[in-house]
């Protein structure tokens, strides 16, 4: 009787275990969007006042969603929001951060992270491409008024990848890895990396979002730090502010596009990136287990 009594106890402080993580992920994902809203809502209220514009227009606005930024402003709002999202996730101890992993490990496997982030561009491109589905206009004219800045690089390359890994894997992966068995590694990762595509809002980023998760999920599962999952996102961000601002006329393109309309160098290009991706794939799968033994 006795041993029914502490199977069940201890099975009620499982699934109560179970419940306060899954609250804690929903809690973490609804402080990222709010702390997003209440940026906008604020430098919004700003400009409309800083510009003499009665603050009932404002409010009108906010309550049908048509906040109108320029570029510059939504610079201001993607930085500042990172920013606050840093401090909020650290101060609460929501994704501990620690330099462990960084002062114990060559940064050749960091160096290895960025050929690896270079190897996914143009299949994840590619794979897009095969959706047939754009981004969302609104979507598409938010990033160009980002990037068209050159603010834009500080607030897309590199406080968002930083904002973004402590977020999806330095909370909400580190949370879910806590609910499964290790065996099952992979579950946690999967659903990270779908929770983080979806955040995205469309179709062709939560593809790429996804795809991506995956890679991030699986280096931060074997170091226990974001700061390869930093490094990638760095890389990724970074490439897409350059090819934007170098190559506009890609902006809405197509892969085929970037070589000219030849398939057979597109191939080619392709060939080439998975020459570069399988190697560093196999290359972390060494380097980064080492860290876990």
């Amino acid at each position: 009787m006795n041993g029914w009594l502490k199977n069940y106890s201890e099975k009620i402080m499982q699934t109560n275990s179970y419940l306060h993580r899954i609250i804690d992920i929903v809690l973490y994902l609804v402080v990222f969007f709010l702390i997003q809203y209440f940026v906008i809502l604020g430098v919004g209220a700003v400009s409309t006042w800083n510009s003499g514009l009665p603050m009932s227009e404002f409010i009108s606005n906010a309550y049908h969603g048509a906040i109108d930024l320029s570029g510059k402003l939504m610079v201001v709002v993607s930085a500042l929001s990172s920013i606050i999202t840093l401090a909020v996730f650290v101060y609460s101890k929501w994704a501990p951060v620690s330099r462990v992993w960084l002062a114990s490990h060559p940064w050749t496997a960091l160096a290895w992270v960025v050929w690896l982030a270079l190897g996914t561009i143009l299949p994840s491109e590619w794979i897009i491409d095969q959706l047939q589905v754009s981004i969302p206009s609104s979507t598409a004219k938010m990033f160009e008024d980002i990037m068209g800045e050159p603010a834009g690089y500080l607030a897309i390359g590199i406080l968002a990848p930083i904002a973004e890994e402590l977020v999806f894997r330095g909370a909400i992966l580190r949370t879910l890895l806590k609910m499964f068995d290790r065996k099952l590694h992979w579950l946690p990762i999967v659903i990270s990396a779908l929770v983080f595509g979806a955040v995205h809002g469309n179709v062709p980023q939560f593809v790429h979002a996804s795809l991506m998760g995956l890679l991030l999920g699986w280096m931060f599962y074997r170091t226990d730090s974001i700061a390869p999952g930093v490094v990638f996102h760095w890389i990724n961000n970074t490439v897409a502010y350059l090819m934007f601002n170098l190559m506009p006329q890609m902006a809405d393109g197509k892969l085929i596009d970037l070589f000219h309309g030849d398939s057979q160098s597109m191939w080619m290009g392709l060939g080439f990136s998975l020459c570069i991706l399988i190697p560093s794939l196999l290359q972390l799968y060494v380097r980064l287990k080492r860290t876990c033994e």
